[in-house]
């Protein structure tokens, strides 16, 4: 009996010999790519939320030290604006994730070892695609769902907050007039004795008799979700006249209390209209037909907001298919090289989303090209990047990094030696 032939398959660690192997080693290796692709974009989210958060410390150190907000209340407030933190966090994480992931497999040989043993780099995208599907749905939860609802929530903490917290709406040297029927002069707030000083009042609670009340320093106290405060005057003096007498008493007092009153919450204020970032899509695209004879600043910004929740989930896609090829060049092996690249092309992606705000909040150009333009731009460059690698052209970044050289040389630079 004569025997066919046997091929003789390419060697290398995934030897495609039929199709149900095929299909096993390219489960196998998706697999192990998924998993590679999950620990860096968990430390990038991490790591970028963690910045996000330090640029509001200097709002929380305000809260804490000058207000005496709770920790609670600041937990709330910070979990409230985290969806508009993470739709921008998550496709710079996906970026990052792909790019490193590939970056360690170029550096460890794994890209070289896997394109002998016959696997092109277009076998190596569905997972990065599956991948870059998955930070788009987390975008768009988070740009279509948490949003919104983030922002109202936020809105109306604050409300309360400030409300149960007069430190919060009293400022030094300004009259206030947060409570009913009383003007209040404070001149300065100790917040480290919970104090204030140099206190003027004028009470006209009693139309039957008006009051200004005059003191060195008190103390305001108030409780939680109540709208009644304790005012402890120290060492003052009162001047008292009734509405058209020409009769008035002054007296002088050690201790002087009095109940002060914030206005209950109007619905008025409560049903405010809602700004761009707190309305539901059906809400944003109600706004647009009412307003479309009328196309002002807001009309656009609306229509930009409408754009932004869906091309930032799609962003994930732009950035993701450009960090694949960047990641698996042999020059970019250095890390440090391959991550600056990636920061430059973010920030250019970043920069281009600002652009395209501004223009299109001044009816420049229509909002959808501001907000889709770099997506596409991004895009078109991943794709020519990916056929590039795919057929073996040596990719020439460095003009890139000689630009970004070129304009650090434009600043000025300190003298070696200068302290």
């Amino acid at each position: 009996m004569i025997e066919p032939p046997r091929r003789n398959h390419p060697a290398g660690p995934f030897p495609l010999t039929a199709p149900h192997k095929s299909m096993k080693i390219n489960s196998v290796l998706y697999r192990y790519l998924f998993r590679e692709l999950l620990q860096p974009f968990a430390l990038s989210i991490v790591f970028l939320t963690f910045v996000f958060l330090m640029t509001r410390m200097l709002d929380i150190a305000d809260m804490i030290v000058n207000h005496r907000v709770g920790m609670g209340t600041i937990a709330l407030l910070l979990f409230y604006s985290m969806p508009f933190f993470l739709e921008f966090i998550i496709p710079m994480s996906v970026m990052m994730s792909v790019l490193l992931t590939f970056l360690r497999m170029s550096a460890d040989n794994e890209i070289a070892a896997l394109k002998a043993g016959g696997i092109g780099l277009f076998h190596l995208l569905p997972p990065v695609l599956a991948f870059c599907l998955i930070g788009a749905l987390m975008t768009a939860v988070m740009a279509i769902f948490g949003l919104p609802e983030g922002r109202m929530a936020s809105k109306k903490l604050a409300f309360e907050t400030i409300a149960s917290n007069t430190g919060l709406g009293l400022e030094e040297r300004r009259f206030n007039d947060r409570f009913e029927n009383v003007m209040f002069y404070v001149g300065a707030v100790d917040s480290a004795r919970d104090e204030l000083r140099d206190i003027f009042i004028e009470d006209a609670r009693d139309p039957d008799m008006k009051s200004v009340i005059a003191a060195p320093r008190g103390t305001l106290r108030g409780e939680k979700g109540k709208f009644d405060f304790h005012l402890r005057l120290y060492n003052g003096s009162i001047h008292q006249a009734a509405p058209g007498s020409k009769a008035s008493r002054n007296l002088r007092f050690d201790t002087y209390d009095m109940i002060l009153s914030l206005p209950p919450p109007s619905p008025s204020a409560q049903n405010a209209p809602k700004d761009e970032e707190e309305m539901s899509i059906p809400e944003l695209r109600a706004y647009i037909a009412e307003n479309d004879a009328n196309k002002d600043a807001r009309y656009y910004l609306t229509l930009m907001e409408l754009h932004k929740k869906f091309s930032l989930p799609l962003a994930c896609f732009a950035l993701g298919v450009l960090a694949f090829p960047l990641g698996i060049q042999s020059k970019l092996s250095k890390r440090s090289y391959g991550i600056g690249l990636g920061m430059i092309f973010f920030i250019l992606y970043y920069l281009m989303l600002s652009a395209g705000w501004v223009f299109g909040e001044a009816g420049v150009y229509p909002p959808f090209i501001g907000m889709w333009a770099p997506n596409l731009v991004m895009g078109a460059i991943g794709l020519a990047l990916l056929f590039a690698s795919a057929r073996e052209y040596a990719l020439s970044l460095d003009f890139i990094r000689d630009s970004a050289r070129a304009v650090l040389k434009r600043f000025p630079q300190r003298p070696k030696g200068a302290r």
